[in-house]
C-alpha cells in the first residue's frame, strides 16, 4: 500500500524560506525515489500565547502557489474560517487541514464543512486536542457528508497534563480505534506536534508505520533554528528524507485487539524511561545541595514518604513484591549517585 508523504515547514515565514525548503524536498524526495505528496505550511498560526508568531497570513499565498507551479506538489494548509477557504481556492490551493483546537468545537468544524461542500477540496482533519473519539470522528464524518470525497484523518497527540515525555501524549489506541471503527479512512500521524522535538521523531514515526499508519505530516524546514515557530521540532529536508528512506514499511500485526495493548504498553515504557533519567537528574542536584550545606546522604522519613507514594497499589501482593525490590535498588542508586 502506497504511503502518503506530508513535510514543509511549521510556518511560512517568508517567501525565500518557503521556495528553498520546498526545494530542498523535492530534490531530496527525487534522490531518494521518494514521492512527495503534499506541502504543508501554516499561514494563519492559532497560536497558545498572543504574542507568538501568527503566521504571515494571505501574503504567503502566493509563494504557496509558486511552489505548486515550479515543483508540481500540491500544497496543504490549515484553515480556521470559510473566508480563509475562499482565499484558498482563489490561490489554487485545495487542500486544507483542520486543526486541534479548532477540532474541539464542532460548530466551527460544521462551519468549515459547509464551506467545503461539494467541492474539489482534500480535507485533512486532526485529533482535537482532548482525548475524544466520538468528537474525532465526528469531525470526519461532518466533511464525508458534505460530499468531500477525499477526507484524511492525522493523529497528532493530545494535550495532557500527565505527559513527561512528547509535547503531546500519544494515547494510541485512540487513532487505532478510529482505524477499527471507520476502516477506509486514511489515518496519518504528525510527529512533529506529538513529539515536540526532533530528538523523537524517528522512533514515533517508525511506530506508526507499525501500527498501520497510513502516512506522515512532518514539519521541515531549510534551517530549522532560524524559524519563526516551533523551531525544536522541524527536521532538514535532508534529515526527513533519510528517516522516509530508511522506515520499515512492513505491516504490523493484524491483531488490532493486540495492538491497541502493544501501544498503551510502549507509551508507557517510554515514559518510564525518560522519567526515571529525570529523576536521577533531579537526585543529582539534591545530592549538590546536601554536601553544600553539609546534610546527611540518607534521610530515613524522606525515603519513607517516597515508599509511600509508590505502594497506593498493593493488592496485588506479586506487584508489591516487585515494588519492594525496585525501590531496594532505586534508593540505593540514589545515594551512589549522592555520595
Amino acid at each position: 500500500m502506497k504511503r502518503i508523504w506530508i513535510a514543509g515547514p511549521c510556518a511560512a515565514d517568508s517567501r525565500e524560506q518557503v521556495i528553498t525548503t520546498a526545494a530542498q524536498l523535492a530534490k531530496e524526495a527525487q534522490e531518494r525515489g521518494l514521492e512527495l505528496d503534499y506541502f504543508r505550511a501554516g499561514v494563519w498560526k492559532m497560536r497558545s500565547a498572543p504574542d507568538g508568531f501568527t503566521g504571515a497570513g494571505a501574503e504567503a499565498l502566493p509563494w504557496l502557489q509558486e511552489v505548486q507551479k515550479t515543483f508540481h506538489i500540491p500544497v496543504c494548509i490549515e484553515v480556521l474560517n470559510a473566508e480563509q477557504v475562499e482565499l484558498c481556492a482563489k490561490y489554487d490551493i485545495y487542500t486544507v487541514w483542520i486543526g486541534a483546537r479548532t477540532c474541539v468545537n464542532p460548530i466551527e468544524v460544521q462551519h468549515l464543512a459547509d464551506a467545503v461542500r461539494h467541492s474539489g477540496f482534500t480535507v485533512l482533519v486532526k485529533n482535537p486536542i482532548i482525548p475524544d473519539l466520538k468528537l474525532w470522528t465526528g469531525n470526519l464524518n461532518r466533511f464525508l457528508q458534505a460530499d468531500i470525497r477525499n477526507v484524511m484523518a492525522v493523529h497528532r497527540g493530545f494535550t495532557d497534563a500527565r505527559e513527561n515525555v512528547y509535547r503531546n501524549a500519544p494515547v494510541w489506541q485512540i487513532p487505532i480505534e478510529l482505524k477499527v471503527q471507520m476502516p477506509e479512512m486514511p489515518i496519518l500521524c504528525d510527529p512533529s506536534h506529538l513529539c515536540g522535538n526532533t530528538l523523537w521523531i524517528p522512533e514515533i514515526a517508525q511506530l506508526a508505520m507499525t501500527y498501520g499508519f497510513d502516512g506522515l505530516m512532518v514539519e521541515c524546514h531549510c534551517q530549522p533554528e532560524q524559524a519563526l515557530s516551533d523551531k525544536e521540532q522541524q527536521l532538514t529536508p535532508p534529515v526527513w528524507a533519510d528517516m522516509i528512506a530508511k522506515l520499515d514499511l512492513r505491516s504490523g500485526s493484524t491483531d488490532l485487539a493486540l495492538v491497541r495493548q502493544r501501544s498503551i504498553l510502549e507509551s508507557i515504557d517510554n515514559q518510564i524511561s525518560e522519567l526515571l533519567y529525570q529523576r536521577m537528574t533531579v537526585v543529582d542536584e539534591i545530592g549538590n545541595i546536601k554536601r553544600q550545606q553539609h546534610i546527611a546522604v540518607v534521610q530515613p522519613h524522606q525515603w519513607q514518604e517516597v515508599v509511600q507514594r509508590y505502594m497506593k497499589h498493593t493488592e496485588d501482593a506479586a506487584y508489591q513484591t516487585f515494588i519492594e525490590q525496585f525501590l531496594e535498588l532505586l534508593h540505593q542508586s540514589s545515594i551512589n549517585r549522592q555520595k
